[in-house]
């Protein structure tokens, strides 16, 4: 893998441990040489995990729609700022510049970016791994809804396993290593 693509607030949330969780996750990248694509904030968790790529020698590469690098909030030091006009060429243009996708905490805008990319893999458009970096359970309500979900009906078991979860970024990324897609259609015949 050559890039990951990091979906994570703007905000630094409310427990210290998103962002050492950050830290922790830049260090894992930068020591496998896996490079940092992210939406180029230089707020919340974005920016700590950017920070702490660049601080390690690593790449960080930002992509940013024009209407919010003019509300300053673009990063000044990344290694390239990709500049969009529109939120939806920025999501497109992360996704193919990166080999696998990986939510931190966030709010609605982290939730519909990770669960955009995997509705992409469940289409079969791409291949690429996508994981939950779960610090401190942050996500164990939405692992509840994503079973409730396969219970229901609507989405198959082998597009659920699509989804890695770990919560340490050495684990998860070990699993993104050994990732393979699965063989399944969509819709049942």
């Amino acid at each position: 893998m050559r890039r990951i693509c990091v979906y994570c607030g703007s905000a630094p949330g409310n427990r210290g441990e998103y962002a050492e969780a950050a830290i922790g996750l830049a260090a894992e990248l930068v020591r496998r040489g896996i490079g940092l694509v992210y939406g180029g904030s230089s707020k919340g968790i974005m920016g700590v995990l950017a920070d702490a790529v660049l601080e390690r020698g690593g790449s960080a590469v930002g992509v940013m729609p024009h209407s919010l690098v003019q509300k300053e909030i673009a990063h000044s030091g990344l290694t390239e700022l990709h500049v969009t006009a529109t939120m939806h060429e920025r999501k497109a243009l992360m996704a193919d510049m990166a080999d696998g996708f990986i939510a931190m905490p966030g709010g609605f805008g982290t939730l519909e970016e990770i669960v955009e990319v995997l509705t992409w893999g469940q289409l079969r458009f791409h291949a690429k791994p996508c994981g939950l970096l779960n610090v401190a359970g942050y996500y164990d309500r939405f692992l509840a809804f994503v079973g409730h979900a396969t219970n229901e009906g609507f989405v198959r078991e082998g597009h659920r396993e699509m989804l890695l979860v770990a919560a340490l970024p050495a684990v998860l990324l070990d699993k993104f290593a050994s990732y393979s897609a699965p063989e399944l259609r969509k819709w049942v015949d």
